[in-house]
């Protein structure tokens, strides 16, 4: 037995009965099994048990938690372990305030650091009350090289303390793999100039964080509300993010925030629905520090939108991007963007994703202007929706980079309230827009770039105008076997191929 068990309520893994002790599927993975009720831990909500978990720091155990209140006012540290697991069975932790805890070090749990982690660690089964007032903790921090395992994990009540957020996970070793799995916080965090710790941190807590992750990182149906700082926030690594399902809402910066190499989103929900005074930009997803990272079955719905708050935000340090099967709803007042492409990003496909944008103003699609050339492909691609035309934002599709192609997508731009608005707008090189339908209230494709190719395709005015707008400085477009409702408006262009299509 590890030192420091003996007659503490420790127990071998031989010794210990199943029908006293839960989880007992887990008892096979550790020497010792501890009920830390029988060790002495207080779980009436009274005496902190801080003291009592340092007295039985054991490597290689199993802390069994039952029902009940378990108070805490200072953090339990732990480091360099090689297997331990923390379970609850009905149980609550209970932060003290942040007036009465011992900080700054404002943890429950740090388990493992960057240059001593932990090698396996299990965390499972708590619900953590933090309604009282000026109360907010970081749950548990774990740097794990091995395998971390981290299930049902509730937090109650909104952070208000202004430390850091409740949780932190990273795995330290390329080869290593861990799952957080249903941990939520949905009531969020305040603003840390409303909390006690004002001017002592920057916006204030991040719902989670996992920014120095080196291998492979879960988080399923996790559940996160309103955080200042980011809602998932793991980017700045090489290792590889998983999301699978979860609700994320109301995050200030970005409600999904994740980096490193193969990364996936995949099947969750981003709603925006409420804006606090001090919320600058409610970003639905941002994919930034990586390469060929995939979001696949996301939903995002932004029905309180503020500036540069894009639904989906390929930054410039994105390397290489996939968004799929995914759909995108903005409704407001302000202007909004849907998917936004950074200038410097990297090569970008969109496929089988649908854009609702009914917003004062903004695009649905915009691929910013860029010195790159990295294809940018957008196929089965369906934008619709009334916007208006706000601070000059009025096109469905804004393609201001070179070698992009459009294949079998809709647009359809009516405007709101009379708004003049266009379905695509093209002012980069070596367009190719195949087997599209684009409709609009003034006109469905405009043309002030290079080497553009349409073919194939039905383009027409809601509004009566020509389905093709040419200025002066477009050079070389080529038009084949479209249909173009009233078509084409010359302003001076150079070079204007047209072949079989058909005017109405």
């Amino acid at each position: 037995m590890a030192a420091g068990a003996a007659g503490l309520g420790l127990s071998t893994t031989a010794g210990a009965s199943s029908a006293a002790v839960p989880y007992e599927e887990y008892h096979d993975e550790y020497e010792n099994v501890v009920d830390v009720v029988e060790a002495g831990a207080d779980n009436t909500g009274t005496e902190s048990i801080t003291p009592v978990l340092e007295d039985l720091r054991a490597d290689d155990t199993l802390f069994v938690f039952p029902e009940g209140r378990y108070y805490m006012d200072e953090q339990f540290r732990y480091t360099g372990f090689e297997n331990i697991g923390f379970v609850g069975d009905g149980a609550t932790l209970v932060p003290a305030d942040y007036h009465a805890f011992d900080g700054p070090q404002f943890r429950l749990f740090r388990l493992g650091v960057t240059y001593n982690p932990g090698s396996r660690l299990r965390f499972e089964g708590f619900e953590v009350d933090q309604t009282a007032p000026d109360t907010g903790i970081r749950a548990i921090e774990a740097y794990v090289s091995d395998r971390l395992e981290v299930r049902d994990i509730t937090v109650r009540g909104q952070h208000d303390s202004g430390t850091w957020g409740p949780g932190l996970f990273n795995i330290t070793d390329p080869d290593g793999t861990g799952l957080v799995e249903r941990f939520r916080a949905p009531d969020g965090g305040a603003w840390v100039e409303n909390t006690p710790n004002a001017g002592q941190r920057w916006r204030g807590p991040i719902g989670i964080e996992a920014n120095q992750n080196a291998g492979t990182l879960e988080f399923k149906h996790c559940w996160l509300g309103g955080f200042p700082n980011n809602g998932l926030y793991a980017a700045g690594s090489e290792g590889q993010i998983v999301v699978s399902g979860g609700l994320y809402r109301n995050s200030n910066g970005a409600n999904i925030r994740v980096g490193g190499a193969n990364s996936v989103i995949q099947w969750p929900t981003v709603e925006v629905d409420e804006s606090r005074p001090e919320d600058r930009s409610q970003r639905g997803i941002r994919i930034e520090k990586g390469r060929d990272i995939e979001i696949y079955g996301a939903l995002v719905d932004i029905t309180s939108p503020m500036p540069t708050s894009h639904a989906i935000s390929v930054m410039n340090t994105c390397e290489k991007a996939r968004i799929k099967n995914t759909e995108v709803r903005i409704r407001g007042s302000s202007v909004n963007h849907g998917i936004v492409l950074s200038p410097d990003s990297g090569e970008t496909t969109i496929a089988d994703t649908s854009i609702s944008h009914e917003t004062a103003g903004g695009y649905p699609l915009w691929i910013r202007d860029s010195d790159r050339s990295d294809r940018i492909l957008a196929e089965h691609l369906t934008i619709s929706g009334r916007s208006g035309d706000a601070s000059g934002f009025r096109d469905g599709i804004r393609c201001e980079r070179d070698n992009c192609r459009f294949s079998h997508i809709s647009v359809t731009q009516e405007g709101r309230d009379g708004t003049e608005r266009n379905a695509i707008v093209n002012t980069g090189a070596d367009l190719t827009v195949y087997k599209s339908e684009l409709r609009a209230s003034q006109y469905p494709y405009l043309d002030v770039g290079t080497d553009a190719l349409v073919r194939d395709s039905d383009l027409e005015s809601t509004g009566g105008e020509e389905a093709v707008c040419l200025y002066a400085s477009s050079e070389n477009p080529t038009f084949k076997k479209n249909r173009l409702a009233g078509g084409i408006r010359d302003l001076g262009a150079s070079g204007v191929t047209t072949w079989e299509n058909t005017i109405e």
